[in-house]
């Protein structure tokens, strides 16, 4: 059945006082982590609490210091001022996306605001134990150059590779060459901080359906092009889809080229094998680290060698696309990384050749260019257990 990315701890059950007490917590750091700032009569029709609890209720995330409200204000439609609550930009998350080109770190505020970001080159040969050493420099760095110092409620890893969510091991990551890495410990381990992992495609279709353009969208096919090949997922009726073990959306691993070019997999003909992004950097000119300038350089290029390569690389992502179609029946598709620049580029419908009922209503959504998806997507690991249980999340 379809479930969360990463499996929250579950919310206090209704049923006692002290019980209520914290569920209504929860309820309402969600709401305002998701969709906040919201004004406190907005939030009391949301949450379909009475004045007198819901004052109680952010009375006592503040206290937490995990939101903050301010001042009432008339809005000039007559009725009691009502002030405005926000999730607090003093509780944070460390996000981290290690990856082939480089390693990210982010501190992500509750709200999914990105306050920093570092890009830290990697190491050729990507080992793990470097990775968690250029983290806890990098942490101290972004933290510190902060205006205040905030309460960081732990660390999120979003890696490109099979992730046992359970407690954090890389199972596999070929492009980075980790098998049963315990990264999570090992960031632990280092750091003094809890520490979360999960693959990466997953949390940033996470990400892109709270905060991004696949908000309310609830079936849902994503692909994601970064430095370590295509990942992706789906949303199925508004939960992520993730298999028996939690390793579904490996898009990248679809066939469309038998007995094309040879897979990290082990396979032939993947689409990951054969749309690299390096292929089309490299035709443009640009490098990993000028990655968000390639839609762009692709759809100004007048190369005819340039165009040729787009056409071929988007009649092979077409293949893909139209299966998806094909199988979920989605309300939208959404590319990300290189392979929204690359569809951008081509003009092609995608979706063409899929069953035309299937496609009749679908959006394709290019997704905007960037790593902060990744980073937003891995800082959610963290949170879930603050908004769970607000009251016991710097107990």
């Amino acid at each position: 059945m379809p479930s969360s990315p990463a499996a929250a701890p579950s919310r206090p059950a209704a049923g006692g006082t002290e019980q209520l007490r914290r569920g209504n917590l929860s309820a309402a750091l969600e709401v305002l982590h998701h969709h906040g700032p919201l004004r406190r009569a907005a939030l009391t029709k949301r949450l379909g609490l009475n004045r007198s609890t819901i004052a109680s209720v952010v009375g006592e995330l503040q206290e937490l210091g995990l939101a903050y409200e301010s001042s009432p204000q008339s809005t000039g439609e007559g009725g009691r001022p009502s002030g405005v609550v926000g999730p607090s930009s003093d509780v944070v998350a460390i996000a981290v996306n290690p990856e082939v080109d480089a390693v990210r770190i982010g501190v992500v505020a509750l709200g999914g605001r990105v306050l920093a970001r570092s890009r830290i080159p990697a190491a050729a040969d990507h080992d793990a134990a470097q990775v968690v050493a250029a983290t806890t420099t990098a942490i101290d760095d972004l933290v510190h150059a902060l205006p205040t110092r905030p309460r960081i409620a732990g660390v999120g890893l979003a890696v490109p590779g099979q992730v046992r969510v359970a407690d954090g091991t890389v199972m596999q990551a070929t492009h980075l060459g980790w098998t049963q890495v315990p990264i999570a410990r090992m960031i632990t381990d280092a750091t003094g901080l809890p520490a979360r992992a999960a693959n990466a495609a997953t949390l940033a279709l996470r990400a892109e359906s709270v905060f991004g353009p696949g908000r309310g969208i609830r079936d849902l096919v994503y692909f994601i092009g970064g430095a370590s090949g295509i990942g992706g997922g789906a949303l199925v009726g508004g939960q992520v889809l993730d298999g028996s073990a939690g390793y579904a959306g490996e898009f990248g691993h679809m066939l469309v080229a038998p007995h094309g070019a040879p897979c990290h997999c082990g396979s032939r003909g993947c689409l990951e094998a054969e749309i690299e992004p390096a292929e089309l950097l490299d035709a443009v000119g640009l490098g990993f680290a000028d990655a968000d300038l390639l839609g762009d350089a692709l759809r100004a290029s007048t190369d005819p060698a340039v165009r040729s390569l787009v056409d071929r690389k988007a009649e092979l992502l077409a293949y893909a696309v139209r299966d998806v179609v094909n199988l979920f029946n989605p309300e939208a598709v959404m590319l990300s990384g290189f392979l929204a620049a690359l569809s951008g580029a081509s003009g092609r419908d995608l979706a063409a050749d899929a069953i035309s009922s299937s496609r009749a209503n679908l959006r394709l959504i290019h997704a905007p260019t960037g790593p902060d998806s990744l980073l937003v997507g891995g800082a959610e690991l963290v949170f879930d257990a603050v908004l769970a249980d607000p009251a016991r999340a710097f107990a």
